[in-house]
């Protein structure tokens, strides 16, 4: 059989001749963990048929051209930001690797600097990480080596982006209560201008018209991402709907207001009225009064699964579009079944 060029053959042909997915022949190839012997041994072996050769930024990957990645970050103190990026480090050591980290702190100019900067460095790819799970213009043009996207969309088809699902967890949370027994379920978030909140609004409405249930109110009270507001429409809520008997709330911290405002009005929680938070954010969830169910974004496993997409563009087998992580629903004690009659 006649030998494929090298330059034409790429890890895609390498995997398919033996029978394995792109993934699992790039972590063969680099020596990475989670490869059984004999699957290793047949992608060497179909490496070596095909006279398969890594791409320029991989060979350097490998033998250690620079072995660092650059992430950029709009909001570094952020919620969502600093999870990430602990999950982004802690890949990226055990593989020997380092991470610079520049925050642009949100300015266009500071960004183009960083990016610069970090291409003087001669980064082998960079990870952009977004302060929340919405769209933002694409980097790509102004940056020569990959480029993943994380907790934020690329407005180019092309690029790829890694997403926590918004729709997935609202749905775990929606089906959890209605699985409880809780027929009169509202609905307490942030500003409507955020995609995540009403991507979560779009979940909850089809998960209670799946059940044949309407949204206490009719209509989610949208307000701001904090417990004065929670505190606010929990108060307004319980005093409007006497049937009320479930909260889903867009984060923690709201949904811990609103754990406040039911308290001072002699609202048991879960006995009388569930309550759903978003985030897992340790400080509202495990503190919240009863202790907060919510849902967990996996954050550091975003950033680490980021780093394994990086790595497969690295070794010549990128990926586009938008990849939605699923989340986890923590189950604590401020949901339980309907204990009182409908």
């Amino acid at each position: 059989m006649v030998r494929q060029r090298p330059g034409s053959v790429t890890l895609t042909d390498v995997a398919r001749l033996a029978g394995v997915s792109v993934a699992t022949a790039s972590k063969a190839l680099n020596g990475r963990a989670q490869v059984a012997p004999a699957t290793r041994e047949r992608v060497a072996a179909a490496a070596e048929k095909l006279s398969f050769q890594p791409n320029a930024l991989a060979r350097g990957l490998i033998s250690g051209r620079t072995r660092t990645v650059g992430l950029l970050t709009d909001e570094l103190a952020g919620r969502f930001a600093m999870p990430i990026m602990l999950g982004v480090e802690n890949a990226l050591a055990s593989e020997q690797m380092s991470v610079l980290l520049c925050d642009t702190r949100g300015d266009p100019i500071r960004r183009r600097h960083y990016i610069r900067t970090l291409l003087a460095r001669q980064v082998d790819g960079f990870i952009v990480v977004g302060d929340r799970n919405d769209v933002r213009p694409s980097l790509t043009p102004d940056i020569p080596v990959p480029v993943v996207y994380v907790y934020g969309e690329s407005t180019d088809p092309h690029d790829l982006s890694l997403l926590s699902d918004d729709e997935g967890g609202a749905r775990l949370a929606v089906e959890h209560l209605v699985s409880l027994g809780r027929r009169h379920i509202a609905h307490v978030t942030g500003p409507e201008r955020y995609r995540a909140a009403r991507y979560r609004v779009a979940a909850l409405r089809a998960v209670l018209d799946e059940a044949g249930l309407a949204l206490v109110g009719g209509e989610p009270l949208y307000g701001e991402w904090s417990q004065s507001w929670g505190r606010y429409a929990g108060h307004l809520l319980a005093t409007t709907h006497p049937e009320l008997d479930a909260i889903f709330c867009g984060n923690d911290q709201v949904a811990s207001g609103v754990a406040q405002a039911l308290v001072q009005l002699d609202r048991r929680v879960p006995d009388d009225v569930a309550l759903v938070g978003y985030d897992n954010w340790e400080i509202f969830a495990a503190d919240c009064r009863p202790p907060l169910t919510t849902v967990d974004l996996d954050l550091q496993r975003l950033g680490a699964t980021a780093v394994e997409y990086l790595f497969d563009a690295l070794d010549g087998a990128p990926r586009s579009g938008v990849v939605r992580q699923p989340c986890r629903l923590v189950v604590r004690e401020s949901t339980g079944p309907r204990l009182r009659n409908p």
